[in-house]
């Protein structure tokens, strides 16, 4: 009986060890994979590439997102049902980088005669990919000597992408001082026009406002205010209070407005980015904020010290807004119509603040606040202020 037993209890075993047949698919008689090549950093699923041949075949793999962060080959393996049989289907992909560098600055260019710059410098430009681009420069200049010199610039990135761009460099004497805009936007004209029950209408304010009457505020028709609670001006520096915020949040809120924040960076790394939210949790110590607290990373005229691919600073920003949703308040993006089109690949997953100063923003992402002017006047305030549009 014994034996008995043992032997059935050995069948027990090699049935529960059987293996599961998994027959291999290289026919791409039930389904292909459309494509060969992908895109770096392309928000892609395995779904969004698989064509299924037969409308008997079911598929069992997870429509999981395809790692496209690191160049090269990987195999993708598809698994599915076809005829109470399970198949696997090989595929391999190469995630390669085409896209070339793009210049996001000026090409008629002005400098004062003996300047001391390094023409590189001179235009503004960055890769998706690569934070550190070769830059090539053709034709003959002197910066000793008034004139007009025609260069032509080569940018190469990592991939061996390039982009030429003709570049007019002015050297003067003397250089006219900008002008500044003397014309000042009325806040009760942009209150009259844009105020609706869909819509709040506010302003934005840091030191630079100086002393401020938010009562007076108020009753001008402000419903809100973003307040900046501080800024950060070298990489790896010290994040400084703004020198008003402690007095402009207290002020604001006793005077009824909705408050939000917002910190100026030049985080380059991950960590340094989640450090920031870190400090602004800790400076705002519990303070409840009716609107969100916004990452304003803006520092783009010295982009090219930074050695950041486009990649890399929605990867930091990402971590700023996402460590500051996990503390309890809303993060948020801050940006200008310019750089949201061009290097924000982030801005659909986060609430977005569109600086845009015209009449009508032609702007087609989506956006919760509006800064549509930073020569604002409104009763309570010295001097200019940006005027936001807030939609609900």
């Amino acid at each position: 009986m014994k034996k008995v037993i043992i032997f059935i209890f050995s069948l027990i075993l090699l049935s529960g060890c059987k293996k599961e047949v998994i027959l291999e698919d290289n026919t791409n008689d039930f389904l292909n994979i459309n494509t060969n090549e992908i895109e770096v950093y392309e928000d892609i699923y395995l779904n969004d590439i698989i064509n299924i041949l037969n409308q008997d075949i079911k598929l069992t793999s997870d429509n999981y997102k395809i790692d496209t962060t690191k160049l090269g080959v990987q195999n993708l393996k598809v698994y599915y049902e076809y005829k109470n049989k399970k198949y696997v289907y090989n595929h391999q992909i190469e995630v390669k980088d085409t896209t070339p560098p793009i210049v996001f600055s000026g090409t008629n260019k002005t400098v004062k005669i003996n300047s001391s710059i390094d023409m590189c410098n001179l235009i503004t430009y960055g890769d998706n990919y690569s934070g550190d681009i070769k830059c090539n420069i053709e034709g003959t200049y002197d910066l000793s000597k008034e004139g007009t010199y025609k260069l032509l610039y080569t940018l190469t990135d990592s991939s061996n992408n390039f982009k030429t761009v003709n570049v007019t460099l002015n050297v003067k004497k003397n250089i006219d001082p900008v002008k500044p805009q003397t014309t000042r936007t009325k806040f009760s004209d942009i209150y009259s026009k844009h105020k609706s029950e869909n819509t709040e209408i506010g302003i934005d304010v840091s030191k630079w406002q100086g002393n401020i009457d938010f009562n007076k505020v108020k009753k001008a028709g402000a419903s809100f205010v973003m307040i900046r609670i501080g800024s950060k001006r070298e990489v790896n520096g010290k994040i400084t209070i703004d020198e008003y915020f402690l007095n402009n949040i207290k002020n604001a809120k006793e005077a009824g407005l909705n408050v939000g924040v917002y910190l100026y960076s030049v985080a380059t790394t991950k960590e340094e980015a989640i450090d920031e939210a870190d400090w602004v949790i800790e400076t705002l110590n519990g303070e409840k904020l009716e609107l969100p607290v916004v990452f304003d990373w803006e520092d783009f005229e010295d982009w090219n010290s930074f050695k950041l691919s486009f990649y890399d600073v929605n990867t930091i920003a990402n971590a700023f807004i996402d460590r500051i949703n996990s503390k309890g308040y809303i993060g948020m993006l801050y940006s200008s119509k310019f750089y949201l089109e061009t290097i924000w690949t982030n801005k659909e997953n986060h609430p977005v603040w569109l600086a845009h100063y015209t009449l009508k923003t032609d702007y087609k992402g989506n956006y919760n606040i509006w800064q549509l002017s930073n020569t604002g006047q409104i009763d309570g305030i010295n001097g200019n202020v940006d005027i936001d549009i807030m939609y609900k």
